[in-house]
């Protein structure tokens, strides 16, 4: 082995015992907490609908030209060696001052989606079956853009490095501060599965700030699985193995 060859094994080795030590902190910081109504109602448009695969609208793909190298990923498309959290639909690539939180549904204990806090903002993420051949996430815009109408919200709708996206400002609930809480919906169609993004924080009103979290969103990877699932099905989610969440 040459010179050379020597320090960049030594480089890899080193960059992966800090990613597995990232994932050890992650896992033992791990929270869960209720999900909240605004998130219940956006899961609601996604899993409302069709019932089997032959029933959804043909829609286009809506997902980056790069999707397949930069991310999301698909689980065979990732690097099996890199340390990830995993969390069963989705695994996360830990980094420096990242916290991740799990939302749970309050009657079921169901995991409905994954928080990560990052950089002053906050990304919450759901991966869902979606059919093999066709997209979900320009119907799913619209019926969530329809939706957040109706409880008194406005809503944007414009092209961002992800794709389409919703830009929206929606009335906080009665007693909670501020007056308005400013979001970005994003969504990308994978093989077999859409992954749909919740941006809030500095990262829905900045332009450094929000490029941070779409490049955390990027490096997502979803686990779809082979078993059959009805498309808009949440991929289940779950608590890494030998994690001890607190409860938020």
């Amino acid at each position: 082995m040459s010179p050379r060859q020597s320090r960049k094994s030594r480089k890899a080795e080193a960059e992966s015992a800090v990613e597995n030590a990232e994932v050890a902190e992650i896992e033992a910081d791990l929270e869960t907490e209720v999900a909240d109504d605004e998130l219940e109602a956006t899961t609601v448009a996604v899993e409302s609908g069709a019932d089997d695969e032959e029933a959804v609208v043909d829609q286009p793909k809506s997902a980056p030209e790069d999707r397949d190298t930069e991310g999301p990923l698909d689980e065979a498309e990732s690097n099996p060696v890199r340390p990830y959290v995993d969390l069963g639909g989705v695994k996360i690539l830990p980094r420096p001052e990242l916290g991740l939180r799990l939302e749970v549904e309050e009657g079921s204990q169901r995991v409905v989606a994954v928080a990560l806090d990052f950089a002053e903002s906050t990304l919450q993420v759901q991966p869902f079956a979606a059919p093999r051949s066709s997209g979900l996430w320009h119907e799913i815009r619209e019926q969530i853009a329809e939706q957040l109408r109706r409880q008194g919200g406005e809503v944007e709708e414009r092209d961002g490095a992800l794709g389409p996206e919703l830009l929206t400002r929606i009335p906080a609930p009665a007693g909670a501060e501020g007056g308005t809480r400013v979001a970005r919906f994003v969504g990308v169609d994978g093989p077999r599965w859409f992954l749909r993004g919740v941006i809030s924080g500095k990262a829905a009103v900045e332009e450094k700030a929000g490029a941070e979290i779409e490049e955390l969103f990027r490096s997502i990877v979803v686990v779809r699985g082979g078993q059959p699932m009805p498309p808009r099905d949440l991929i289940p989610l779950h608590v890494p193995a030998g994690a001890q969440p607190d409860a938020g």
